[in-house]
């Protein structure tokens, strides 16, 4: 393989490498690849000719293989033609070397891509083949871990891991979450009541409600890593970090989250450093609490196979399921656009 095919390559496994699982930016190459060899709708001296045709190509075969499209910033998918990651002229040699072997570039991307999901499906069923008695939180933890392929989407995990216990014990303690006025305050309630009607469900003649207190996920996929994962409706904003922290990093998540009242999920590890980080920019005050994996591990275990466990278990894994169905689509080894094109035929030793 010539220097220049090679040094392509490389930067496409590392894009591959750095993806989350369903590999957005490495199928949007595919795309570009794709269109040039069979619809010669390309052209690759021109960057704009498929810079915003080839996300909505992308989007395209990712509905047919995830059921889901990116939701990341113009600006984040826009990074993919940055000189650090694959810019035009290397897509130029990846789409001749495209052609040369006839689809054996895109047939490598897709490959990997099923190669990933493959390792997917296979830590999904330590949850899924589990039950209250079996389930290990953290095994399923290790089984992202472990696989090099699936790291990259392991805070997704961990954020469903935390919502799944989270919301299932706020909803089995029937908690309420309650919105009331001073009585001294009944004058600007007056004057404002079309506001604190259609806001707060607040009016002279009802001056304090009840909820049941809910858990949500913000539910968007932050390509920073940064920001509101989950929110409460009694005040706590949640914030999810399984990866190593800087003062930089630190000071956008906690800048990012207007509440005055975080809690941060963390690896046993981390904590320490977070603790130090957050004093030195000044805001521990903001934390609530810092919950660690082992925390986590604990409550599991309390709720599986604790003396609730009757009453919390099956909930707990079930809405794990759910959550994790959403997030991560089953796919099929071989799915049938895969099949269409024939990338399962195609063989060249130098793109295997």
């Amino acid at each position: 393989m010539k220097d220049n095919v090679l040094a392509a390559k490389n930067a496409l496994d590392s894009i591959i490498k750095k993806s989350r699982i369903h590999l957005y930016k490495p199928i949007q190459i595919g795309e570009i690849l794709y269109h040039y060899r069979v619809h010669h709708d390309v052209d690759l001296d021109d960057l704009e000719s498929y810079r915003n045709t080839s996300k909505k190509w992308r989007d395209e075969m990712s509905l047919e293989l995830v059921g889901k499209t990116s939701t990341s910033s113009a600006r984040y998918q826009d990074d993919l033609f940055n000189e650090n990651a694959l810019p035009p002229r290397m897509i130029k040699i990846l789409a001749l070397e495209n052609m040369r072997t006839e689809g054996a570039v895109e047939a490598y991307i897709y490959k990997r891509f099923i190669s990933k999901h493959n390792q997917l499906t296979e830590a999904l069923n330590t949850c899924n083949n589990a039950n209250k008695e079996t389930f290990s939180v953290k095994d399923f933890i290790d089984a992202f871990w472990s696989e090099p392929g699936l790291k990259r989407s392991l805070d997704k995990v961990y954020e469903i891991i935390v919502y799944s216990l989270f919301s299932t014990l706020v909803e089995s303690m029937d908690m309420q979450v309650e919105v009331s006025v001073e009585s001294s305050k009944i004058s600007i309630l007056s004057e404002f009541q079309d506001f604190a009607k259609m806001v707060m469900c607040l009016d002279v003649s009802i001056q304090k409600t009840r909820q049941r207190a809910r858990v949500y996920r913000v539910g968007v996929t932050n390509a920073a890593d940064r920001g509101l994962d989950m929110y409460s409706n009694w005040g706590p904003a949640i914030q999810i970090k399984h990866l190593s922290l800087d003062v930089e990093l630190a000071e956008s998540i906690v800048s990012s989250v207007s509440s005055d009242r975080i809690v941060i999920v963390c690896k046993d590890a981390e904590k320490e450093v977070i603790v130090s980080l957050l004093t030195q920019i000044g805001w521990r005050s903001r934390i609530q609490s810092i919950v660690t994996e082992n925390d986590l591990i604990n409550w599991y275990e309390k709720a599986l196979r604790g003396k609730h466990s009757d009453e919390l278990g099956d909930v707990l894994l079930s809405k794990m399921r759910s959550e994790l169905s959403k997030e991560f689509p089953s796919v099929k080894r071989m799915p049938e656009i895969i099949k269409r094109r024939r990338y399962d035929s195609i063989r060249n030793q130098d793109w295997q």
